[in-house]
Order: structure tokens, then C-alpha cells, then sequence
């Protein structure tokens, strides 16, 4: 089960995503305060829950520690719709009202999306096309 990220959660990640490289808790914490006051140690607790709950990886530097991100914000979008949807009574009607929700460019993305789903064959890698 996919539990969605708290907000000091979503702001670490971000950052971790938007970077995309190995960072430490002080980059983070420096790019935290510049929106809001907060402690070295709550960013490091922050990232170290992060970590025991699978969304980092981080390997020692030093005394301190370098984080990735295990996967990227959409395949942490795609398991929290995927897990909305898992869990409806009637999934038909979920997607259609999910859809009804949906901007026109949203509903472009989604016809690109399907495009390429489409296009893949067995064994081939998503978003390559396939024969």
C-alpha cells in the first residue's frame, strides 16, 4: 500500500526529484530555509524516515550520508492512482470521473500515454515503439 507523502515529506522529495542527484541533509535543509525555519535535525529525521521507508537510499559520506531517490515523483504519482483506483468499488466509474476531472492537456498526456502503452509489445521497454 502506497501512503501519500506529509508535507515536510513532499518538500524533501521534491527537491531530491528536482535535483536528481545524491544529496546531503544540509543541501536540503539550506534550500528549506529559505520558505520556512527549520532545524538541521528535523530534516535529518525527515530523511532518515524517508529512507527506512523505501523512497531514498543513501550511502555514507563521512560522518554524514548522501540520499537518492529510489524512483522518480511519477512513478510516486502513478502507485497513488493506481492504489485509489485498486481500492474503488466500481473502477469504471472511477476513471470516468477521474477523466471528467481532467484539463484538456491532461487528457492530451493521457491520449499520448495510451499511445505509447499501445505501441509496446511483450518484453519491449515502455515508451519504445514497438513493430
Amino acid at each position: 500500500m502506497v501512503r501519500r507523502l506529509g508535507e515536510l515529506e513532499d518538500a524533501v522529495m521534491t527537491r531530491v526529484w528536482e535535483w536528481n542527484r545524491p544529496v546531503t541533509v544540509r543541501e536540503v535543509l539550506e534550500d528549506l530555509q529559505q520558505e520556512r525555519s527549520i532545524a538541521y535535525t528535523t530534516v535529518m529525521t525527515v530523511m532518515d524516515n524517508l529512507y527506512q521507508k523505501g523512497w531514498l537510499r543513501r550511502e555514507a559520506e563521512g560522518r554524514a550520508y548522501r540520499y537518492e531517490a529510489v524512483s522518480n515523483r511519477a512513478a510516486y504519482s502513478a502507485a497513488l492512482m493506481n492504489e485509489a483506483w485498486s481500492v474503488s468499488d466500481n473502477p469504471a466509474a472511477a476513471l470516468v470521473a477521474f477523466f471528467g476531472m481532467m484539463s484538456a492537456e491532461q487528457r492530451e498526456a493521457l491520449r499520448d500515454a495510451i499511445r505509447v502503452v499501445q505501441l509496446d509489445g511483450p518484453g519491449e521497454t515502455p515508451g519504445t515503439p514497438g513493430r
